[in-house]
């Protein structure tokens, strides 16, 4: 039981691995005994499900345990087999285990966090780390190399950082997906979201059985260097040695080793896996067999359409399914007729394609920027939009999405099932000299109309939106510079209720952007008066209020709108959580003098 960390500690007898490959190099994640205990098994629906506990080694002379959920289809032959890897502050899920066993896989969903497993009672066996701890409950360690109590080595090291044991851990899980006499051990995947991404890069990048993988909206490389465009940011920085961390720790180090086709699941505004460093990485992976699907305008979630690529990419590389169309054919051209920018769209089977969609900003910080609309026109396999820009002191950023409708719907996990899947294109950036250089002119001057709803909700994003009393309608609009607000304009907007109800209006200040002030939301709560005809609303700075009663929101520094039912913080409830009537229609939201 103790050979894995009896050959570890040997090797850091002499120095620190200083590479990805040496990290890794006297790491057998099959040499140890798995010593699994099932605590309970059950079926549901077909579905074979079970709560298990396995050995992942000893560290320290103390041995630590891992608990999973595990579930099979009960089908004949060999099945693929999938490791999912939990979110911080999440848990295995029993829900994505039913759910994958439901599409054919054997799935396992490890406990690395720690926390009480799903529906566990009393007695059940959980995760035991024994001597170390690389749970939340010890955050430092992510970005640890120093040597203490709860650390393998006596001296800098990345074998004494929290994603080096995870890492393990999860290495481990595949074991123990190998050895289920369903499963065919040379069709293995893994997947994760958020922390569980960036654990899935980990795990794809250091264990070539790993044949396909899905990092969600985590992952993503060069997390430490500075942003040219964004100098005043704060970079987080590892506990030791910058270079050590990004050579055997740093996601960009991991890319270059992963074999297996990789699908880049994420959020154009994810604060985690931020999408500017998502493709950076990406193009590190060798090969042409890597994809990516940004969701629009969102933030740490997916909508049906970009989430169904996940059990599609796993059926197409561990089943043989059908092919994911490729990485549609871009070009951002910039000597043009009329001196703008255009993004010219080239997508793969193009007579198949049902949409094409095309964003672009003007804001050099990924987390908070405004993805605009640019207006497409086909002609024949190609889709071509103008991307006018106001002020050539702002750098741009461009991308396309492309729908493909589906034969069939397919069931996604905890959301509608999708009739299309959703693929992007690369991401096109040109800072201010290069768009200076080109003879790109200015225009689209700014406007005071943020929207009519000409276009419907494309602009905005939906949090509940089918729920009749928890809706809640965002955009990102008044933090770019052609909709924000000027010192002393007022919010003027139309909107129609059919009952009386308060309706709350939010701005959110320096979303993310810490580095510009502090981060505050603003409310003001209107009251309407119900009826077919429309009532419309004058708002100054100064009715907008923050947890604390302070005022008025800046506009400068607004970055969110939000129209919601109710709003709920720090103790307080404004609006109504039993919104009366169906959702109001809003007519214009404008800037008035």
């Amino acid at each position: 039981m103790l050979v894995m960390i009896a050959v570890l500690l040997a090797t850091a007898a002499d120095k620190p691995p200083a590479t990805v490959a040496e990290l890794w190099a006297d790491v057998d994640p099959r040499r140890d005994p798995l010593e699994v205990s099932i605590v309970r098994s059950w079926e549901d629906d077909g579905v074979l499900l079970s709560h298990v506990t396995w050995h992942v080694g000893a560290f320290l002379g103390k041995p630590a345990r891992m608990a999973a959920f595990h579930g099979r289809p009960k089908v004949p032959g060999k099945v693929p087999g999938l490791l999912h890897l939990h979110g911080g502050g999440q848990r295995a899920s029993i829900d994505e285990v039913r759910h994958m066993a439901r599409l054919g896989y054997s799935c396992l969903s490890i406990n690395w966090g720690g926390r009480p497993m799903q529906d566990a009672r009393p007695g059940d066996a959980n995760t035991d780390w024994g001597t170390v701890d690389p749970t939340q409950n010890n955050v430092p360690g992510y970005f640890n190399l120093k040597p203490g109590p709860k650390y393998l080595d006596p001296f800098d090291s990345p074998r004494n950082n929290n994603w080096y044991l995870l890492t393990l851990a999860a290495r481990r899980g595949l074991t123990f997906l190998e050895k289920q006499p369903e499963v065919d051990p040379a069709r293995l995947g893994v997947f994760g979201l958020s922390m569980g991404g960036n654990l899935t890069v980990y795990v794809a990048g250091s264990d070539p059985r790993v044949k396909a993988s899905v990092p969600e909206v985590g992952g993503s490389g060069f997390r430490h260097e500075p942003r040219p465009m964004l100098p005043n940011e704060p970079r987080a920085m590892p506990n030791g040695s910058l270079e050590l961390f990004n050579a055997t720790l740093g996601f960009e180090s991991y890319a270059p080793r992963v074999r297996g086709p990789m699908l880049w699941l994420g959020a154009t505004n994810d604060f985690h896996g931020i999408m500017d460093d998502t493709y950076r990485t990406g193009s590190l992976i060798p090969g042409n067999a890597t994809r990516y699907a940004f969701t629009p305008h969102l933030n740490h979630r997916f909508t049906p359409e970009f989430s169904v690529n996940r059990s599609l990419w796993f059926d197409q590389h561990l089943k043989g399914g059908a092919p994911m169309p490729a990485t549609p054919a871009s070009t951002l051209v910039l000597d043009t007729p009329d001196h703008a920018p255009t993004l010219v769209v080239m997508p793969a089977d193009a007579d198949w394609v049902a949409e094409v969609r095309v964003y672009y900003s003007v804001d050099a910080d990924p987390r908070a920027r405004f993805w605009r609309s640019a207006e497409v026109a086909r002609a024949g396999g190609q889709w071509r939009a103008s991307l006018p820009v106001e002020d050539l002191r702002q750098p741009l950023f461009a991308f396309a999405n492309v729908a493909y409708p589906l034969p069939g719907k397919v069931p996604v996990l905890h959301a509608q099932p999708a009739a299309r899947r959703q693929v992007s294109s690369q991401l096109h950036e040109i800072r201010p000299a290069g768009l200076v250089a080109a003879g790109v002119r200015p225009a689209n001057p700014p406007t005071r109309l943020i929207d009519d709803f000409a276009a419907g909700w494309r602009d905005w994003y939906a949090l509940s939106a089918e729920n009749p009393h928890h809706w809640e309608y965002s955009t990102r609009k008044v933090g770019d510079s052609h909709w924000r607000g000027a010192p002393g304009d007022k919010l003027r907007l139309t909107v129609a209720s059919a009952e009386a109800n308060e309706l709350v209006l939010v701005i959110t200040e320096n979303f993310f952007r810490g580095y510009r002030g502090k981060s505050r939301e603003l409310a003001a709560v209107v009251r309407l008066p119900g009826g077919p005809a429309p009532t419309v609303i004058t708002l100054s700075p100064g009715d907008f209020k923050d947890a604390t009663g302070s005022s008025p929101v800046d506009w400068a520094m607004a970055d969110i709108l939000s129209l919601r039912a109710y709003m709920e913080k720090d103790g307080r409830l404004l609006g109504s959580k039993a919104w009366k009537g169906p959702q109001p229609v809003f007519g214009r939201i404008e800037w008035a003098p």
